[in-house]
């Protein structure tokens, strides 16, 4: 892990650390808003555990994600990142017709991963149109699986 993600990487290992480590992580990407959410496997429903800077609206549309709906559905369906350089004009259909309520421009969304076992979603958005780099999308990979063992 690199030396910039060390203080991420203390702060997860402390018990009860997502919101904390959701709001470092938008520091270090410049970003306003995040969530994380947790995967009920049989239900194949992701349930919001932690979230910053969302309008109280859409926390109702968020609270329950299936998988394959949204980006952080299509992030597990995938099993793999998810990124939208615009919310706002995006055509592609990945995004649920709600996710412009948030204001978000660029958004990534990753697998939260135990090992191979997907646990759970990390995203977090910009209110600026942006492209993640493959550089912070790994680090933003890095973070979310620190997450993992509070949510499997």
């Amino acid at each position: 892990m690199s030396e910039f993600l060390k203080p991420i990487e203390a702060l997860a290992a402390q018990p009860n650390s997502l919101e904390p480590v959701l709001r470092e992580t938008l520091k270090l990407f410049a970003s306003e808003t995040g969530t994380i959410h947790r995967l009920d496997a049989p239900t194949q429903l992701l349930q919001l555990v932690a979230q910053i800077g969302l309008p109280p609206p859409l926390l109702e549309v968020v609270k329950l994600i299936p998988v394959g709906k949204g980006i952080a559905g299509e992030t597990v369906a995938k099993n793999r990142p998810v990124t939208i350089c615009n919310l706002q004009t995006d055509t592609s259909g990945v995004a649920k017709p709600g996710a412009k309520q948030t204001g978000v421009g660029g958004a990534v969304c990753v697998p939260v991963r135990s090992g191979e076992k997907i646990v759970g979603t990390f995203g977090i958005g910009t209110r600026r149109e942006r492209e993640y780099s493959a550089a912070e999308i790994n680090a933003l990979q890095d973070i979310a699986n620190l997450l993992a063992p509070q949510l499997a």
